[in-house]
Order: C-alpha cells, then sequence, then structure tokens
C-alpha cells in the first residue's frame, strides 16, 4: 500500500509506521538508482529513521537543473528506466529553466489521490461542475489537477487558458458552478466581460466556488472579499503544490481559509531557515523554507528538496473539519523576496497593502531595474475600474507601505487596463537583468 485512505485525518502517532516503512523502501530505491544521490550521499546509506534525515544534505533546483543540462532529458536522478515513465510534464519555468518531469503510473495515481484530498477539502464534489482554466500545454497544473479534479467526483470541463470570451459562453451554456484558475484569472474576466459582455456582470455567470492555485495572493482578505462581492462565489485556496515535488498536496477546508498540509503519507516535511539551512522545528510559531523528501516516488525521487517557498506554521493541532496536518501560510519564494534597506519583503506583503486602498483594482507589479541593493520599492499600480486621476493617490499608496511595512516606496499609479492580461500565472516581481 502507497497511500492511506483517510490519511488527512490520521494522526501523526497514527501514520508514523507506515511513513517509515514507505521511508524504508524509498531509500533503498533512490540509494539504488538514482546517479544523482549516489554521488551526491557518496554511496552511503541514508538514516532508516525518517527523524534523522536532517544528517543528509539538501538538494535544490539549481542541481536538477544542472543534472537535466548535463543529462537530458530527465537528469542523473530519474531512477527508473525511460519505459516506465508513463507520463511528460514540464515546469512553467517563471523561475529559470523549464524541467521536464517524468511519472510512472503509480506516481500519477498517488498524485490523483492526494490532489482529490485537497480539493474535497476545499468544497468540490459530487453535483458541481468545475470548468479547469490552467494551461494543459505539458504544465503539471493542466491534465494532473484535471485528474484530481475528477477524484472528487465532480463533472470537469477541460478548458485551459485563452479564449476568455469562449469561456465566458461556455460557463453560461453548460451552467458552470465552479471554477479551477489562478488567482489572478478572475480580474482577467472582469476585463474581457467590461469588453465584449457589457451587460452581463460577473455575478450573472452563476458560479459558486473559486478552486485557486497557482499563485500566492488568495492569503490577502481584501481580495477574498473581492472575489465574493464581485462574483458572488466563495474563493477557496485549492491546489498548493511544488510542480517538482508534488503538483497539489495542501488546500483549504470549508472551517479555514490556511492551508492544510495533506500529504503526510507520501510526503516527510521539514523547515529550515532559508539563509543558513539550519533545521528549524516544524512547530506552532514557525517561519522558514518548506523542504520535502518523496516517501514513494517511481520517476525522479527528491530527498530534503529545497522548495524555495517560506511558509509560516499557523497551526499544529487538528482543524474543526477533523483533517490533522499542520495548517500553514506561504509567506513568499526566497527568489521573490526583495530587500529595502535591510526589510525583507514579499509580493503577498505588498499586495495585503495594496488591497486595501479601495481606488486601486489590487494589480500591481515591482519593477527593479537594476540588481540590489535597493534602497525604494519601486511599484506600478492600477487605479480600480472608472476611477479619474487622482493627486496625491501615490503618495498615499507611499505611506501605506511605509506605515506597514517599514520601507520607502517609488510609487506610480497606471489607468485601470495598464498589466497585461495574463492568462496563467502573474509574474510581480519584473527584473530587468533577468
Amino acid at each position: 500500500m502507497t497511500t492511506i485512505d483517510g490519511a488527512e485525518f490520521a494522526s501523526a502517532a497514527e501514520l508514523l509506521a507506515h511513513r517509515q516503512a514507505s521511508w524504508l523502501k524509498q531509500a533503498h530505491h533512490v540509494v539504488e538508482h538514482s546517479d544523482f544521490y549516489h554521488a551526491q550521499w557518496g554511496g552511503k546509506l541514508p538514516p532508516a529513521d525518517l527523524r534523522d534525515l536532517q544528517n543528509l544534505p539538501l538538494s535544490d533546483k539549481e542541481q536538477l537543473r544542472l543534472s537535466q543540462t548535463a543529462h537530458p532529458p530527465f537528469g542523473n536522478y530519474l531512477a527508473v528506466p525511460r519505459d516506465v515513465a508513463t507520463r511528460l510534464h514540464r515546469t512553467s519555468g517563471t523561475t529559470g529553466q523549464a524541467m521536464n518531469l517524468a511519472l510512472s503510473a503509480r506516481d500519477c495515481r498517488i498524485v490523483e489521490t492526494v490532489g482529490g484530498r485537497c480539493h474535497r477539502a476545499a468544497g468540490l464534489g459530487p453535483g458541481h461542475t468545475v470548468v479547469h482554466c490552467l494551461n494543459y500545454q505539458m504544465w503539471m497544473g493542466g491534465v494532473t489537477d484535471h485528474m484530481t479534479l475528477e477524484a472528487t467526483g465532480a463533472l470537469v470541463v477541460p478548458f485551459g487558458v485563452a479564449s476568455s470570451e469562449l469561456l465566458i459562453r461556455t460557463i453560461r451554456e453548460l451552467g458552470i458552478t465552479a471554477i479551477s484558475c489562478t488567482p489572478s484569472y478572475p480580474a482577467v474576466l472582469e476585463r474581457v466581460l467590461e469588453q465584449k459582455f457589457p451587460d452581463i456582470a460577473p455575478r450573472d455567470l452563476g458560479l459558486k466556488l473559486g478552486l485557486f492555485g497557482g499563485e500566492p495572493g488568495l492569503d490577502d482578505p481584501a481580495l477574498r472579499e473581492r472575489i465574493r462581492s464581485n462574483w458572488g462565489m466563495e474563493p477557496r485556496n485549492a491546489n498548493y503544490g511544488v510542480s517538482d515535488v508534488f503538483s497539489n498536496f495542501a488546500a483549504q477546508c470549508e472551517e479555514d481559509m490556511r492551508l492544510h498540509f495533506m500529504a503526510a503519507d507520501v510526503l516527510w516535511p521539514e523547515l529550515i531557515d532559508p539563509q543558513t539551512t539550519d533545521p528549524l522545528p516544524l512547530v506552532e510559531g514557525a517561519q522558514g523554507e518548506l523542504v520535502l523528501t518523496h516517501l514513494v516516488r517511481d520517476c525522479q525521487p527528491l530527498v530534503r528538496f529545497r522548495t524555495g517557498d517560506i511558509i509560516a506554521i499557523d497551526a499544529t493541532e487538528p482543524c474543526r473539519c477533523g483533517r490533522t496536518g499542520f495548517r500553514f501560510r506561504v509567506v513568499g519564494r526566497s527568489d521573490d523576496m526583495v530587500v529595502v534597506r535591510g526589510i525583507n519583503l514579499f509580493p503577498t506583503m505588498v499586495a495585503a497593502v495594496v488591497s486595501e486602498i479601495a481606488e486601486l483594482s489590487g494589480d500591481y507589479r515591482i519593477v527593479l531595474d537594476g540588481p540590489p541593493p535597493y534602497d525604494r520599492l519601486p511599484l506600478h499600480v492600477e487605479r480600480v475600474r472608472g476611477a479619474r486621476e487622482e493627486l496625491g493617490l501615490a503618495a498615499r499608496v507611499a505611506t501605506a507601505i511605509k506605515e506597514k511595512l517599514g520601507a520607502t516606496a517609488e510609487v506610480r499609479v497606471l489607468p485601470h487596463g495598464s498589466f497585461p492580461l495574463t492568462d496563467g500565472k502573474t509574474k510581480r516581481v519584473i527584473r530587468s537583468e533577468q
């Protein structure tokens, strides 16, 4: 058995024996068949007890990139013959070189099982018709997340990205009740409605449930309220994952908007200090970089993989919904962090300030014209639809950033609709040197 039915409701003590047994098999698989880790570990066996895993070296994205460059197309961390792989995906490449991801049939089944837990927790199930609007062109968020949606028993419409006008017609014609997409996509659809269907308001489409993932931002109460108000649907953070590791392993439930870790039977999580790489206890109140280890993975098993995501642990006791995984927020990505005069800023922090200003649409970009160090935060925001140009608005935004984040911002206010339409992931930090 590779997964446990109802694992998201089991205690850590109940799962420990299963996890230890899974790790013993996985560790043998990795050391015997992954040239990448065989070299990294010097041919030595890894610890038999998962709780001693921190004695192993960390692995990271750059190492995987180098591995795939030297050993195309899958890298020398592919731990099975190529014909065992039944599906090929590619990462979005938003943080660098796109990576090739291989999955066996068993890998696919496990991913779908865990992803199904996440979407069910967020409220999707039989009786829903959900349109899936993430990229199907090789990205993990397309076919793989489609299968996790199907695992809930819902009727799934495989739409993908682009053709927003057709999407609006399809939602109306089919009586679609839920949408799976990025948090920024509803704003794109609002603009299309305004331009192409001026007599149709977002809430007229009849969507009741929004299942969001692929981008940060939904931790912001102002964004949630804006979606509820404009669309009449309940926004749920339903799809948190790391493509190299697992497409979806955390989501909120109907009781608590924080992400629940729901893959304890197949993933071993750790926290580290992102600067020193020292291990941190995974306890309430801790904040650090998430590190993950596969307990079951055939094709490209990863051990102590640095995700680059900085998370904050909010709770470790069982939720009111009965799920037992720790609950957390994603503070930001380590590679999206901008340091302004010693202050560490993440896009999600900026979004929380921008979203509170009624005259702004909530969309923004941090535009970095050169390499660090930075003494100011160069911030572009846009006015809400229908708002006139207002003297002093940029100064008000700068003051709010200073008061709430402690950083000096150089703010430029743009007309509504200035930022390009993006069906997929929205890149908030723009670096001229990239």
